[in-house]
């Protein structure tokens, strides 16, 4: 029998269970040594989120398999490309009974077909420190990696963004359509 997954957003009843999947993260990241590792993200950004309708999750037959958050503007860390037409995925976090599954892919699946439902160009994000397994990993995914960054202004984003660079990855979806249109 086939799993039934459904992409949805997410609603404040998951908040206990969004912050038990990034705690889950973190302390996988602090594992792996040698990545950047995330802080204790505010209860707030995630309750704003979610009222936003930013929040997503991933329902593998009822159960979030996977979750991650998107904006629509990421000024601090996309500097002058901010003012591109695009959406920017954050924190995609995946619950352990659900590793292996390369829910990357789906999510950018998913994200392409929302940006252009936004008539948005691009589907961005970013991960931090040289990581090359997930570098290669989004690469996989299908996004182009743009290189490595040193952020000019950090003040107000989360501290793990401060003091090291940025990987930054995109998608251009007018570029995909060129090459489908062929």
């Amino acid at each position: 029998m086939k799993n039934k997954m459904e992409i949805r957003n997410c609603t404040i009843n998951d908040i206990d269970e969004i912050f038990r999947l990034y705690k889950i993260a973190s302390d996988y990241q602090k594992a792996k040594k040698k990545v950047v590792v995330w802080p204790n993200f505010k209860r707030t950004l995630v309750e704003t989120e979610i009222a936003e309708n930013r929040q997503w999750k991933m329902l593998i037959d009822g159960e979030i398999a996977c979750l991650w958050a998107i904006a629509f503007q990421d000024e601090q860390i996309w500097e002058e490309k901010n003012k591109d037409s695009a959406i920017y995925i954050h924190r995609i976090a995946t619950n352990p009974n659900f590793r292996g599954n390369n829910f990357v892919e789906k999510i950018v699946n998913w994200a392409k077909k929302y940006a252009k439902s936004m008539d948005k160009q691009f589907v961005r994000l970013d991960t931090l420190g040289n990581n090359v397994k997930l570098i290669q990993h989004y690469e996989n995914a299908g996004f182009e990696f743009l290189g490595m960054f040193d952020l000019n202004n950090t003040d107000t984003l989360p501290e793990h963004y401060h003091n090291v660079p940025a990987c930054l990855f995109e998608i251009n979806l007018n570029k995909q359509t060129e090459k489908s249109s062929r």
